[in-house]
């Protein structure tokens, strides 16, 4: 089979290579892909791929042979899945606790943009606790998680600010449930009972300032790539008492979180935003542009034409 494999180029990270089909553990179903979601983390891994490195975490496609040990979906049924590894490939095994079914109203394209991107924002807003009547400040909300965040907390009651780098996609985001739009932290009106903070750098420190005393900072991510610094005095500028949360969604099972967010999907109550999508002859190309920010939510690639 076909498979992507890093090249250790900056301008064209990845390659196609000639491997064997994955056999799969007792737990494990095979699955035949249809799609496949990058994530711009994964970008960063492919600058100096480590040995063996074989890159792929958001997938849909099709089971073609069902776990041994008789768990998960049949040969046959139609899955979103999010495997540890190797998913940019023509066949992939995926543990069936990180599968989910898929109804016929939900397209490949919309499954393969939901696990990385979608489970984190679930379970960051779960982290985040009760959010009807409060404000909340998103940062780095042009990105994958960015619009499923806006999305499921504005529906959940929150009054949502959204810090977006263009109106553009601001206007996209408003969309999707954003009660306000800044494109710079330092401008966002404030204050904030939540804020969920991905960019880092002095981002931090600036939503920061804008947290209620007593109230809650997630730092989620750090797009900008650029090392945050804090001062324990900032605290008494406004959000004296407040909590600072690290936040990584990782954690199997993902499957029951998988279906919750296929079957918001499926109701129309969530919107994969997919800014991309190409065949995965393409995806060289994607890489670099998702890795450039040039890509809204997200991008998928599909593999054999879309579906």
């Amino acid at each position: 089979m076909r498979r992507l494999i890093p090249t250790g180029d900056p301008a064209r990270p990845v390659e196609f290579a000639q491997s064997p089909q994955p056999s799969p553990a007792p737990d494990e179903a095979l699955v035949r892909v249809a799609a496949f979601s990058p994530n711009r983390g994964e970008t960063f891994l492919l600058e100096r791929p480590r040995p063996g490195l074989l890159p792929g975490k958001d997938v849909a496609g099709l089971v073609v042979q069902a776990a041994a040990d008789g768990s998960g979906p049949a040969a046959g049924t139609r899955v979103a899945g999010h495997p540890p590894m190797g998913g940019w490939a023509e066949y992939v095994a995926v543990p069936t606790h990180s599968l989910a079914a898929l109804p016929g109203d939900v397209t490949d394209v919309q499954a393969a943009a939901l696990p990385l991107a979608g489970i984190t924002a679930l379970r960051l807003l779960r982290a985040a606790g009760p959010l009807i009547g409060r404000r909340v400040l998103l940062t780095g909300a042009s990105g994958g998680v960015g619009h499923y965040v806006t999305e499921l907390a504005a529906a959940a009651g929150a009054e949502v600010t959204a810090v977006t780098a263009t109106a553009e996609r601001g206007a996209r985001l408003r969309e999707l449930g954003a009660a306000a739009i800044t494109h710079d932290v330092a401008a966002a009106p404030g204050p904030y009972d939540v804020v969920l903070e991905s960019t880092g750098g002095p981002a931090l420190a600036a939503a920061l300032e804008r947290l209620v005393p007593g109230g809650t900072l997630i730092w989620f991510g750090q797009a900008s790539r650029t090392p945050a610094t804090l001062s324990f005095f900032d605290l008494f500028a406004g959000a004296e008492n407040g909590v600072i949360r690290h936040f990584h969604y990782a954690g199997a099972p993902y499957g029951a979180d998988l279906a919750t967010l296929v079957r918001l999907v499926s109701a129309g109550r969530l919107h994969p935003e997919t800014g991309r999508v190409a065949d995965w002859s393409s995806t060289a190309e994607v890489l670099v542009d998702l890795r450039e920010r040039r890509v809204r939510g997200k991008a998928v690639l599909t593999v054999g034409g879309p579906r």
